[in-house]
């Protein structure tokens, strides 16, 4: 009997997949505890189903490709384009057909706990996951776009298992002789894309925070590298170091040679 029952214990109940005759004994209990209980046990439900049909609408893509029998698909993603600083990072992840991962998404698109809490769950439950990347020098060289490519390729190499299939946020790599599909807006269209973002993410502000006790003056525990105003400031007042990418417009501006 729920009467029997003190509020600890049925909240206890709840947790265990309660009945729907038990339930509806909640909602008709005289106490007002137990039935805020039962109508946290119904939001908290309801939000668990939105959030599996939302993670069934990012697998999508993979449910296409895994019906064509492309079993291990590597969703492709990197972090650090845009910097002044630092390297480019990117990431390969191949996901199970089925994990729980709720909250899964773009990384720009969670909050730095949430990237970390995902971070740490994608490399448990993944099959397989690498990381590469492109230093300042290697950008400078090459151009961004191509040592993006570069560090994405470094990520598949690292690979123990050999994907049948690639998924990529908007770029496709042309010297990789596997099937694969660029998809603009990725990180948001498909789970193993949003996994590998994530990944790169959180591994490139990891990288650049131990940077950031070597070149303590540029914030880039705080920026990642970023233009940010503390960022420039420093720039004028002391110029470049070796992490910058001289072929940034706001970083070859300040280089010695050009106030000559």
């Amino acid at each position: 009997m729920l009467s029997r029952l003190n509020i600890r214990e049925v909240a206890e109940a709840l947790r265990k997949e309660p009945t729907e005759y038990f339930l509806k004994a909640c909602f008709e209990d005289k106490r007002s505890g137990v039935r805020r209980l039962a109508e946290r046990y119904l939001r908290n439900k309801q939000a668990a189903l939105e959030e599996d049909q939302r993670i069934q609408q990012l697998l999508r893509e993979e449910k296409k490709l895994w019906s064509q029998g492309f079993r291990l698909l590597a969703g492709l993603d990197e972090a650090g384009r845009g910097p002044l600083a630092g390297p480019v990072v990117a990431a390969a992840c191949i996901l199970p057909p089925k994990f729980s991962l709720p909250g899964l998404n773009d990384s720009k698109k969670l909050s730095e706990s949430k990237r970390e809490k995902l971070y740490t769950q994608i490399r448990l439950q993944a099959l397989d996951y690498s990381l590469g990347s492109a230093e300042p020098a290697e950008i400078d060289a090459l151009n961004i776009l191509e040592a993006t490519r570069l560090a994405m390729k470094r990520a598949l190499q690292g690979l123990k298992l050999h994907p049948h299939y690639l998924l990529l946020d908007a770029l496709n790599l042309p010297l990789v002789a596997l099937p694969q599909l660029p998809l603009i807006g990725g990180d948001g269209l498909s789970a193993s894309i949003a996994a590998a973002s994530i990944l790169a993410k959180v591994t490139r502000d990891h990288k650049m925070k131990e940077l950031h006790s070597v070149y303590p003056a540029y914030g880039f525990n705080s920026n990642k590298g970023y233009g940010t105003a503390d960022h420039m400031q420093a720039l004028e007042r002391i110029g470049p170091c070796p992490l910058h990418r001289r072929s940034f417009a706001p970083v070859s501006a300040r280089l010695p040679e050009k106030n000559l």
